[in-house]
Parts: C-alpha cells; sequence; structure tokens
C-alpha cells in the first residue's frame, strides 16, 4: 500500500511539473529567451540596408545603448520602413527605424498599409533627424525634375517608403510613374547601376551624407542631386503636410559643390508598446543626452536635438520617452 501511495505522490508531482512548463522536451516558455515581454534582455533593432544611414547610425546607437543602460541592443539590417513596421507588428524586433510619412500610415491604416489595415502596437521613441530626398543622377542631361521624362530611375522597392515618396514628388510635377521607366531596387542596387550606366537616375530618401551617394561620387565625377523649384517644392508641402523643406549643404558629396533645395521627412526611433517603461527611458535618455558628445562617432548625432525629437504628433510617444521629454520641459502624446 504504502509502495502504491508513493507511487501516486511521484505521478502528481511530475504532472504538477508538467503544467508549470516544467518540461524536457526542449520547448522554451515565452521570456525564456530574452527576458519577459516588457524587460527582455536584448533589443533587437531592425535599421535599413548595409548602404543606407539607418545601419550606420543605429549600429552606433545600438552599441552605445548597450555599454550604458544595462540591456543589449542589437543593430539588424532592415528591409525598410515598412518591413520594419512589420517586424514590430510580428514581434520579430523591439525597435525599429522609420520615416515619420510610413509610421503614420501604419497607424492609421492607409497606403502603404490600407490592404492590410492599421498597426498600433508600437510608439515613438523619439523623432532624430531629416531624411532628405535625394535625386541622384550621373547622366548630365537630367538638370530638373521633368528631365525625368522617358529616363530609367529608381523609384526604391516596390511598395517601399521611397515608392510612395516618389509618387508624391512626381504628383508635384504633374507626373506620374507612367513618364518615366521606373526600376524597383534597394540604394545599394541602385547606386551599382547608376555606376554601370544601367540606370539614369535614382530616388533615395536617407539622411545626408548618404554612403551610396558618398561611394558614387568618389567613383563618377559626374554624379550630380537635382533640386525642387521654389513652385513645384510648395504645392509638394501643401498636398502632403508631413513634409519639410530641407537643404543639402555644397560640400556634402564631394561632385556637388552647391546647396540643393529639397523635401525630407523625419527618421524615427519606434518601440514596442509591451518593452518596460524604464528601459524605454533609458533608451531615450541615452540617445539625446548623449548626442552632443556623440559627433565624431557619427555625423547625424549634430542634428539630434530634444525639441526635433519632441516634435512627432501623428502617432503617441511611448511612456518612458514621454517621462524623459517631461523632465526637459516638454510635452508629447501619449496613449
Amino acid at each position: 500500500m504504502k509502495k502504491v501511495l508513493s507511487l501516486l505522490l511521484v505521478l502528481a508531482m511530475a504532472l504538477s511539473l508538467a503544467a508549470c512548463g516544467g518540461s524536457n522536451d526542449g520547448t522554451k516558455a515565452p521570456g525564456d529567451a530574452t527576458g519577459d515581454a516588457t524587460s527582455p534582455k536584448e533589443l533587437r533593432f531592425v535599421t535599413g540596408g548595409e548602404a543606407g544611414t539607418y545601419y550606420a547610425f543605429g549600429t552606433v546607437i545600438a552599441q552605445h545603448a548597450t555599454n550604458n543602460i544595462g540591456t543589449k541592443v542589437t543593430a539588424l539590417v532592415g528591409a525598410g520602413s515598412k518591413g520594419n513596421i512589420n517586424k514590430l507588428q510580428d514581434e520579430e524586433a523591439e525597435l525599429a527605424f522609420c520615416q515619420s510619412d510610413v509610421m503614420a500610415y501604419a497607424y492609421n491604416g492607409t497606403n502603404l498599409f490600407e490592404k492590410e489595415g492599421k498597426v498600433t502596437n508600437f510608439s515613438v521613441v523619439g523623432a532624430l533627424y531629416n531624411e532628405t530626398i535625394h535625386l541622384v543622377a550621373v547622366n548630365p542631361d537630367i538638370k530638373s525634375m521633368e528631365d525625368l521624362r522617358g529616363k530609367s530611375v529608381s523609384v526604391g522597392a516596390a511598395g517601399s517608403g521611397v515608392y510612395f515618396n516618389v509618387l508624391d514628388v512626381l504628383a508635384a510635377y504633374d507626373m506620374t510613374l507612367d513618364d518615366i521607366n521606373p526600376t524597383y531596387q534597394s540604394y545599394a542596387d541602385s547606386a551599382n547601376d547608376l555606376k554601370d550606366g544601367k540606370i539614369d537616375a535614382a530616388f533615395l530618401v536617407v539622411g545626408a551624407p548618404a554612403t551610396a551617394v558618398t561611394d558614387l561620387a568618389a567613383s563618377n565625377k559626374n554624379t550630380h542631386l537635382v533640386a525642387f523649384d521654389e513652385e513645384h517644392l510648395d504645392k509638394l508641402l501643401k498636398s502632403s503636410p508631413y513634409y519639410v523643406k530641407d537643404t543639402i549643404k555644397g560640400g556634402t558629396y564631394s561632385t556637388i559643390p552647391e546647396d540643393i533645395v529639397t523635401a525630407a521627412v523625419a527618421a524615427v526611433v519606434l518601440v514596442r508598446d509591451d518593452i518596460s517603461e524604464d528601459i524605454v527611458y533609458a533608451l531615450t535618455k541615452d540617445i539625446f543626452d548623449n548626442a552632443p558628445n556623440l559627433t565624431s562617432d557619427h555625423a547625424k548625432y549634430k542634428e539630434v536635438n530634444i525639441d526635433y525629437g519632441a516634435s512627432m504628433t501623428s502617432v503617441p510617444y511611448h511612456k518612458g520617452a514621454a517621462k524623459y521629454f517631461a523632465e526637459k520641459g516638454k510635452t508629447v502624446p501619449t496613449k
């Protein structure tokens, strides 16, 4: 009888352990690999392609944060603003770089996100710098937007944020994709095809200086940027208010001595809502408090400031970021 009772006791304990997730089948309970949902041991930060500013700057931000906030931040190659939003939605990343227009599309379920609907499981950490529209050309005959008619032009990956920016720009000049010969490429592929003479021009929406343009200018002295004229720039700003006027300073690229008037959207860091307030506060503080001292690590730190960081209105801020900005006298929208 005692043996039977002992056996029953052992079985009961085994069932209890199984119910608590103590199985030995190799399956991990949520949080085993990266901590719990709100305080992960690692923040995966999706950025951009290796030839773009997102990746270069994101890598620097991630390394500095890893060394200072007590949580590892790993910068990963991203698939553009829309792809990065999808990574947040699918919980395959905790942080993401994104264009301000694309984050608004996702939050409201418009444009890029019209078919799949709203994505709202993320909030803003802060706006860091302008992502400037570069119309890069090596064909000396292309001196204005109108000169793109009939030319081979890279318009970004199909359905990307850049693609929608191009549609806006062309519309401001009473043009559509039918007026050009569009190709759908990454920044790196666009730069390579410009070098090889396979395309005439390419649109990039990226912080200046952009690695792809810098490298192209070093190999081709005909590399130049096409500026907006004031009339059509004003038309763009009125029709699409998430753009702002911007200027690429002369000398930013070796073959372009003059200032280039263009437009820009904001480069924003996003975070999933389920990440803890303390972690997001620490990350926000690390980015903005240290920016003035890190300009030698990456030139984009020169543009990072509190006022611009707190300037987003189309999508709410994470409570951790809002706490930081409140300490600096800035009130930002939250959920």
